[in-house]
């Protein structure tokens, strides 16, 4: 039965953002029932992907993300794949109507990181932040709109800042695994060999700015996805909170993160917030 293999192919997709984000995993578990499937079918996919460009160093990454994209092209056409993570995704990609447009952005983004190790400017720097950041976030606003075309276009700019505001605070955690692992410099016109506090104050500056465009557009959801995207956010304040503390650095030479007693304290502290509507 189809009806079987879909749902094992959505349980799929929610393993995959267990296992791969706590963090991620806590805020989409505040979302309404209704929506939450969906948004684990969006990250399996986009993490399957960034996955093959960013950790299977011991395959042949380009065949690897060819065969993927091949997969995925004949998933959105069959409506169906036998790669569970690509089924669950077509179910998610044609009941929302997401735009093919953002699908190809997304891959784009992804493909870059097979070969480009450097961003000299802004122009390719924003390209890529909206291919692997803006595109997840408008996919996801799809989902919590449920089709409502006018209100999406009215959020749209400020679920692009909030995706970007949440890559932008991954790239700053992940200086020291990008540089020297993946040897990738994604900030433009920063010299990562010398990284000095105006240097990180500037990332940062750049960082807060999306972040309060962003939470002008989570007041305005849904309330089956406020509290569930509200939670996302004050987990990355708090992640940008204390890399700002962070010498610049140590930020280089280590991995900052929030450990997981502080993750339900700000989840109790997020939903005390929502509740008394202090966002």
């Amino acid at each position: 039965m189809k009806a079987l293999f879909d749902n094992v192919s959505y349980n799929c997709s929610k393993i995959v953002t267990k296992k791969y984000s706590t963090s991620f995993s806590l805020a989409t578990k505040m979302l309404y029932k209704s929506i939450r499937g969906d948004i684990y079918n969006i990250y399996g996919f986009v993490r399957f992907a960034d996955e093959i460009v960013d950790s299977f160093h011991d395959y042949d990454k380009e065949l690897l993300f060819n065969r993927f994209s091949e997969d995925l092209e004949l998933a959105l056409e069959n409506k169906i794949s036998l790669n569970p993570i690509l089924n669950a995704f077509q179910h998610t990609y044609h009941k929302y109507g997401i735009e093919k447009d953002m699908v190809n952005a997304f891959m784009k983004s992804m493909r870059a990181d097979l070969h480009k190790t450097t961003y000299l400017t802004e122009e390719e720097y924003e390209a890529y932040i909206y291919g692997s950041a803006d595109v997840v976030g408008l996919m996801c606003l799809k989902v919590f709109l449920k089709g409502d075309k006018e209100k999406y276009n009215e959020l749209k700019d400020t679920a692009m800042a909030l995706g970007s505001a949440f890559q932008k605070v991954n790239f700053l955690r992940d200086l020291k695994a990008d540089f020297e692992g993946l040897d990738r410099t994604y900030f433009p016109n920063t010299d990562l060999n010398n990284l000095d506090e105006q240097s990180k104050q500037d990332i940062i500056d750049d960082i807060e700015s999306d972040f309060e465009k962003g939470l002008s557009g989570i007041k305005k959801l849904p309330i089956e996805a406020k509290f569930g995207v509200f939670m996302a956010y004050r987990y990355y304040r708090q992640l940008l909170k204390k890399l700002k503390k962070t010498p610049a650095l140590q930020i280089k030479n280590s991995r900052i993160r929030v450990s997981n007693p502080k993750k339900i304290e700000l989840l109790m502290r997020s939903y005390v917030k929502y509740q008394l509507n202090l966002m």
